[in-house]
């Protein structure tokens, strides 16, 4: 009997997801798989974990959702915290597992991981097999290869709406057949973790994590509220559930594909309306799109100082007392301050929001852009390797900026998207 274990990673659904539907295709019983790898709550270089507890929460929701899933299917879902090369290694041999099944990952130490796990498996004659997950085109349908991907982001997008068409979502399957394992279960100790996080009424992101909320989300934004048809004139603002998508947390762990938003998109152009808000949806994804492909070509380079670029356009100082004044939200600046504790308070910041802190990090004080960017890594309920890193190395002018160095005016950032100073007040200290 073959054995095959679907992975999963940063693909949390069973719709749209080409390693379940291989892995289903190609063995006769398979074991779904998630690993919390221990190292997610070790300290970083930069002084922060990789995971902080919004976080967290948001992904044990999005597990647990994800397990109800595959139980329906026949299944479930084997969870456990650990070393993920240790325990991907274990089951291949306690299963004699002869297939893993995993998305393919954009940033390089996911995919050192994995090809570190691609040599274990070899050992034991099993075969790794990657697909791509998490975008709305694979590479091979790319119009130019890798290391031709026009480096600033107008040329691409140009490119991708003439040539390019999103293809539809694949199906979810009809059952799953697993051989017996431990049931789902999430550590005592985690839970307890999690517990101890205040719920704050003022967060702009009250929803929870997988799949369910994330269709019931996008129903409602599209059809129930009709939100979708002035999201360009709305985007920007900051306060509320409904100014933007927040589509972004979902998208990040998988639990939704960018293809299936796409998909609603279209029935919404057809039965409803189609303007310059509907499009600027397919803009945003595009340049989600784009980061991926961006850190794809680049790599390691996005984690390094000078990032793509030769060299910084400022000299970059490392100041702690600088950086926790930032990041507790005591710099000063109204409008920094209230972004910040937004995000200490909430795990979620606006887009709007985002630049401009990070702009002041970058530009006003001068730091080394990688210590924001690892903050915001622990903090974000959305983070994405691919658009927190580029977005940072664009911000700090060594990322795909064609203009090399953005600064931001703050004054006249807080006037025109706080004009009554209603957020500011919202998140006083």
């Amino acid at each position: 009997m073959k054995t095959s274990i679907i992975w999963f990673t940063t693909n949390l659904r069973i719709h749209d997801n080409k390693p379940l539907l291989e892995a289903i295709a190609h063995s006769d019983q398979i074991l779904p798989v998630f690993i919390l790898d221990k190292s997610n709550f070790e300290l970083t270089p930069f002084g922060t974990k990789k995971m902080g507890n919004f976080r967290l929460k948001f992904l044990l929701e999005s597990l647990e959702d994800l397990n109800q899933s595959l139980k329906e299917l026949g299944s479930g879902l084997y969870f456990e915290v650990g070393d993920t090369k240790e325990i991907i290694a274990s089951l291949v041999e306690k299963y004699h597992v002869s297939s893993v099944y995993v998305t393919e990952p954009p940033a390089f130490e996911e995919r050192k991981l994995v090809e570190e796990i691609e040599k274990h498996c070899w050992f034991k004659k099993c075969t790794l097999n990657t697909y791509e997950t998490a975008t709305l085109f694979v590479l091979n349908e790319l119009p130019f290869p890798l290391k031709n991907l026009p480096d600033v982001f107008t040329k691409f997008r140009t490119i991708i709406e003439k040539e390019c068409v999103v293809k539809s979502p694949l199906p979810a399957p009809l059952s799953i057949k697993s051989p017996a394992f431990e049931p789902f279960r999430i550590p005592t100790e985690l839970e307890e973790q999690i517990a101890r996080l205040p719920k704050d009424d003022r967060s702009a992101f009250p929803f929870l994590g997988g799949h369910l909320a994330a269709h019931t989300r996008l129903n409602s934004y599209f059809f129930e509220t009709n939100s979708v048809s002035k999201y360009k004139e709305t985007r920007n603002e900051l306060i509320g559930t409904d100014y933007s998508t927040k589509f972004s947390p979902w998208l990040s762990l998988g639990c939704i594909s960018p293809r299936e938003i796409i998909e609603q998109l279209n029935t919404y152009e057809t039965e409803v309306v189609k303007n310059e808000s509907t499009y600027w949806i397919y803009f945003e994804l595009l340049w989600r799109e784009y980061f991926h492909w961006v850190m794809r070509k680049y790599g390691e380079k996005f984690f390094l100082l000078n990032g793509i670029k030769a060299q910084s356009p400022l000299d970059r100082k490392i100041q702690m007392e600088q950086i926790n004044i930032w990041k507790n939200g005591q710099t000063g600046n109204e409008f920094v301050d209230a972004n910040m504790r937004e995000l200490m308070s909430t795990g979620f910041m606006s887009n709007r929001g985002r630049q401009n802190v990070a702009s002041y990090f970058c530009n006003d004080l001068q730091l080394d852009w990688r210590f924001g960017a690892a903050y915001f890594e622990e903090q974000l309920l959305d983070y994405d390797v691919c658009s927190n890193w580029c977005n940072w190395a664009y911000i700090a002018g060594v990322g795909n900026d064609p203009k090399g160095h953005r600064t931001f005016n703050l004054e006249k950032q807080a006037k025109e998207y706080d004009k009554f100073n209603n957020y500011r007040a919202l998140w006083k200290a």
